[in-house]
Parts: structure tokens; sequence; C-alpha cells
């Protein structure tokens, strides 16, 4: 990060007094809850969360320092489960996030759609194969999500993020009802289940796997090191000498 860019020591000092406050707030609405699934210390649990993550990033934006504290990702976060207990519906929430790496992949594949819609007509009166946006436009209208996510690289696209909730209900919602916004009115204590993909975990999964490498180098140096002070080891053979293979 440049000179430019830093925080300055008072917007790190301000953060640390955020996460003070934070702190006081989270405290006394543990000290006031009326119950497990209290809203007003989840609440003040987010807004905690929240704080420390900013003072965290400007402390080490500033000074390269970190912090001991750890942020709970966005499953450890949410509220316990509080929907009804035998669900007569739910709703099945998808994001799925894609780079458009290969541009020009991607509008072939939108031109032979486009080619195929209007049996190879010259001169339609619709071009949308011929922009990026127009492009996306015509292949979701066309194939499945769950086609494009299998078939991602044909269509130039790179995958990122992906994110899967399952939400409870009492009933199904009334057809149209929640067309204009569809994701307003998430409750995350219906969340049922949620399932996440990210190169954010695999990083963490390879450090967990050289942290256990590590740890099994060091212990078979140990069981060497004890194999050899031992002179009286079963499994180690004396070399005889007197013989030389040739």
């Amino acid at each position: 990060m440049s000179d430019a860019a830093q925080p300055t020591a008072a917007e790190v000092r301000a953060a640390a007094e955020a996460v003070k406050t934070a702190l006081d707030r989270h405290l006394a609405a543990v000290e006031r809850r009326t119950g497990d699934d209290d809203p007003a210390v989840y609440e003040a649990f987010n807004e905690l969360a929240a704080a420390a993550e900013v003072y965290d990033e400007l402390l080490y934006d500033r000074y390269d320092e970190v912090t001991p504290f750890e942020i709970p990702g966005a499953e450890d976060s949410l509220p316990p489960y509080a929907g009804p207990e035998e669900p007569n519906a739910l709703s099945v929430l998808i994001r799925r996030d894609y780079a458009v790496a290969e541009p020009q992949r991607l509008l072939a594949q939108a031109e032979r759609v486009e080619a195929a819609e209007y049996d190879g007509a010259a001169g339609a009166d619709t071009q949308a194969s011929g922009t990026v946006h127009g492009a996306l436009g015509l292949l979701f209208g066309e194939f499945e999500p769950d086609e494009i996510a299998s078939r991602h690289k044909e269509f130039g696209l790179e995958e990122g993020d992906s994110t899967l909730w399952v939400l409870a209900a009492e009933e199904q919602a009334e057809p149209g009802e929640w067309l204009e916004a569809p994701f307003e009115q998430l409750d995350p204590q219906r969340v049922v289940c949620r399932f996440d993909v990210s190169s954010v975990f695999d990083d963490l999964d390879d450090t967990d796997d050289l942290d256990d490498t590590a740890d099994l180098d060091d212990t078979a140096d140990e069981d060497l090191d004890a194999d050899l002070e031992d002179g009286e080891d079963e499994d180690l053979e004396p070399l005889d000498t007197d013989r030389v293979d040739r």
C-alpha cells in the first residue's frame, strides 16, 4: 500500500475507540438479554465483529501489526435457528460469482446461440451477442444456471465464491409475492443450512496440510534420533562389514 493510501494515526485511534464502544454495547446487551436468541445480543455481536475487523485492517495498513482477534466467518455469525420445527415450505437462495476471463470466448458462444435462434438469418434485428452484457443475457437465458456452473470455462468465465442458503417457511409464498424484491426479507434465524465455496478455504486447507506435514516430519526425525540412540532396537540390523556386493 502506498503512503498516500495509508490511514492516519487518528483514523486508527478512532477505530480503536469504536471497538471499545462496541465492547461496552455488547456487554450491556448480554447483561440485559431476555433469552438465548435475544436479537439485541445478535446485533451487538455483529457490530463488535465489524468494528474489530475495521480496526484490525487499519492497524495493519498503518503499522503493519495485527490483533489477536479472530473474526468469525459468515456461517459462524448466523443466529440460532428459530424457524418452524416442521417447515411446510422452503426457499433456496443461491449466489455464484464469476469473472469474465475470456470475453472473446463468451462472445463466440453467444453468437452461436443467436445464430441458432434466428436460424442463421443475416441482418437479424437483435445483435445482443456483440456486447459482453448482451452475450451474458443470451447465455443465461439459454442455459440453466447449473449448466453454466458446470461448463463455465466453455463460456469464458472463471468461478469465484458461491453460496447456497436454505430457509424454512411456514407456507409457500403467493405467486409473484416477492418477485420485486426477492432477497429483501431474508431472515437469518430461518436458515436451515448453508454451503459456501471459496478459494480462501483452499488456502486454509493448504496451510493446515503444510502444518500437518511439518508435524509428521518432526515426529519422524524424533523417532529416527531415538532409534539411533538405542543400539538394541530390534528393527535396526547391524551392518555386515564382511560382505561386499560386486
